[in-house]
C-alpha cells in the first residue's frame, strides 16, 4: 500500500499540542482518548504510513504525570461485546490493555462500569475486578441523557456516579471500543472534582472524523462504515461555524453532548474556554497527511472491507439491516462497489470457472494470485502456497508438500478427529511446510516469503473458519470474504 501519512511529523506536533492543552488547567486534566490508544488498526488502514500504537508512544512520553482509567459499558458486557479486530470480548480487552498498559510502565488507576442499571454480568466483572485486587466504580444511566442539562449536572445527575479517585496531574480515559461512555465519565469527574475545590479541565483526543477534512472526504466516510453499529453520523460542526465563520467536521455525539459540556464548564468557571466541540480536540492527524490520493483509496477499500465485514455478521446475526444499509449508502456517496476491490473481482471471476470455492490475493507490486479449494486443500491454504512459490520465483505447478505428507494428515482428521473437512487449513499447511524446510531449499524460499504477505489484500468466495481468518490476521493481510456460509456450499457440486 501506498503511503500518505507522516507518522513522525505527527508525533511531533501531536505531543506538543497535547501539551499546549495540559498547560491551559490548573490541577487536573481528564483527556479523552476516542478510538484505539494502541492497535489503531483502523486508523493504519485509513491512513496508510500511521503506525498503529502512536499515541501510546506519545503518551510514554507523559507516564511520569499520567495515569490511565479504562471504561466498559455495562450494556457491553451483558452482550459479550467483540472487539471485532482481535476477536475478544470488551471486558477481557479491559483486562489485556491493563496489563499492556502497565508493562509500559503506564499506571493504570481503576475501571468504570458506565450505563450501569443493575446489569447481572456488570455485578459479577466488578467482582473479578476486586478480587484482582483493581479498584472499579460504578456510573449510571441517566434519564434524558445528554439533552436534559439540568438534571446531567445536578447531585441526581452526575452527582449519583461514584466518584474515580485519581493520584496524577493528567487523567487518560480510554476504552476497549466506541459508544464506552468516556466522555460522559470525564464531565462526570468534572462536576464532582468542582464540588471538591479541585479546578479541573477537559480535553478530547479524537482522530476521526478529521476536522480539518471535507465532510464527505473517504477518510471521514470510512469513519462512519467504521462505527455503523453505533449509527454514529459526521457532521458540519454549528457551534465551531457560528463562532468563527469556519467550516469544520465532528460527529453528532459530540455535538449532542456539547450544551452538557458547556453548562459543566459555565458552572465551575463562568465561561466555557471551549466555543465548539471542535475545540475540544486536539487532533493534528490531518495536517499530517502529504498524499490525499493515497488515502483516499485506502479509505476506499476499507469502506469495502467494513461493508463486507457487516454483511458477514449479518449472516452470523450478529448485526442488524439498519447497519448494512448504512454502509452501502456510504459506498454511494464514495462512488464505490465491491468490484472496486480488485481481489473481490478475481476471486469471483475464478469461482464462476471452477464452480468451486475460491480466493484471491493482491501483492505490493499489484500482482493478483489466485487459488481453488482442491480435494487436498482449502482455498485458503492453497492461496498462501501460490502467493509464497510466486513470491520466491519457484514454478506454480510445483508441489511443495508432497501428497503423501497429506493424507495421513487427512485421515487423522477425519479417522480419528471426527472431522468433516479433510482439506488442510492454512495453519496445518504452514506447520507442514515448516517441517519441510529442514530438507527441502523450495520450502525453506516459499516460507522466507511469509513477511511480504503483510498489507496483502485477501478475498475469499465464502466466509473461512475462525482458524483461517486468525491465520490471515497474523500474517498482516487484509480480509474479506463473501457473505455466505461454508454450510450454503454456494458453488461446489
Amino acid at each position: 500500500m501506498k503511503n500518505g501519512f507522516d507518522n513522525d511529523k505527527y508525533l511531533k506536533i501531536q505531543s506538543e499540542h497535547i501539551k499546549e492543552r495540559i498547560a491551559k488547567f490548573g490541577d487536573k486534566l481528564y483527556l479523552e482518548f476516542g478510538g484505539k490508544l494502541f492497535d489503531d488498526y483502523h486508523a493504519s488502514r485509513v491512513l496508510p504510513g500511521f503506525q498503529p500504537d502512536s499515541k501510546l508512544r506519545m503518551l510514554m512520553q507523559l507516564a511520569d504525570v499520567a495515569e490511565i482509567v479504562i471504561v466498559i459499558s455495562a450494556v457491553d458486557i451483558e452482550k459479550n461485546k467483540v472487539r471485532s479486530d482481535l476477536g475478544i470480548t470488551y471486558d477481557k480487552d479491559v483486562l489485556r490493555l491493563r496489563d499492556e498498559f502497565q508493562n509500559r510502565g503506564l499506571m493504570v488507576g481503576s475501571v468504570v462500569i458506565t450505563h450501569y442499571t443493575g446489569q447481572e454480568a456488570a455485578k459479577a466483572f466488578r467482582a473479578r475486578l476486586k478480587k484482582m485486587g483493581i479498584k472499579a466504580y460504578y456510573h449510571y444511566t441517566i434519564p434524558g441523557y445528554p439533552s436534559n442539562v439540568p438534571l446531567i449536572a445536578s447531585d441526581e445527575g452526575f452527582g449519583k456516579n461514584d466518584y474515580i479517585e485519581t493520584t496524577r496531574p493528567l487523567v487518560v480515559i480510554t476504552a476497549p471500543g466506541p459508544g464506552s461512555g468516556k466522555m460522559a465519565t470525564c464531565l462526570s469527574q468534572l462536576y464532582h472534582e468542582n464540588k471538591r475545590g479541585i479546578k479541573a479541565g477537559y480535553a478530547k483526543f479524537e482522530t476521526f472524523p478529521i476536522w480539518n477534512l471535507p465532510l464527505k472526504h473517504p477518510v471521514n466516510l470510512a469513519y462512519e462504515a467504521a462505527t455503523a453499529d453505533l449509527n454514529d453520523v459526521n457532521m458540519i460542526d454549528p457551534w465551531h461555524l457560528e463562532a468563527y465563520g469556519k467550516t469544520t467536521v465532528n460527529y453528532n455525539r459530540d455535538i449532542e453532548i456539547f450544551p452538557v459540556l458547556d453548562a459543566i464548564f459555565k458552572g465551575i468557571y463562568g465561561n466555557n474556554p471551549y466555543k465548539s466541540p471542535t475545540d475540544m480536540g486536539v487532533n493534528m492527524a490531518g495536517y499530517c497527511i502529504f498524499d490525499d490520493d493515497a488515502c483516499c483509496e485506502a479509505s476506499k477499500q476499507e469502506i469495502i472491507r467494513r461493508y463486507y465485514e457487516t454483511v458477514g455478521r449479518l449472516v452470523e446475526g450478529n448485526a442488524e439491516e439498519s447497519e448494512v444499509d448504512k454502509i452501502n449508502l456510504l459506498m454511494q456517496q464514495a462512488q464505490i462497489t465491491t468490484d472496486d476491490r480488485k481481489v473481490t473481482v478475481a476471486a469471483k471471476e475464478r469461482a464462476a470457472k471452477s464452480k468451486t470455492v475460491c480466493a484471491a490475493i493482491e501483492l505490493a507490486d499489484g500482482t493478483i494470485i489466485t487459488s481453488e479449494t482442491t480435494e487436498l486443500l482449502g482455498t485458503s491454504a492453497a492461496l498462501i502456497l501460490n502467493a509464497t512459490k510466486h513470491l520466491a520465483g519457484l514454478d506454480h505447478k510445483l508441489k511443495l508438500i508432497p501428497k503423501e505428507m497429506i493424507e495421513p494428515i487427512q485421515r487423522m482428521k477425519v479417522d480419528f478427529l471426527s472431522g468433516n473437512n479433510p482439506r488442510l487449513h492454512t495453519d496445518e499447511v504452514l506447520v507442514a511446510l515448516a517441517m519441510l524446510s529442514r530438507e527441502d531449499e523450495n520450502c525453506r524460499m516459499a516460507i522466507e516469503q511469509l513477511p511480504n504477505l503483510r498489507g496483502c489484500q485477501v478475498h475469499t468466495t465464502v466466509m473461512l473458519s475462525e482458524v483461517d481468518r486468525k491465520i490471515f490476521k497474523k500474517l498482516g493481510c487484509v480480509l474479506t470474504c463473501e457473505p455466505v456460509s461454508k454450510k450454503q456450499k454456494p458453488l461446489i457440486g
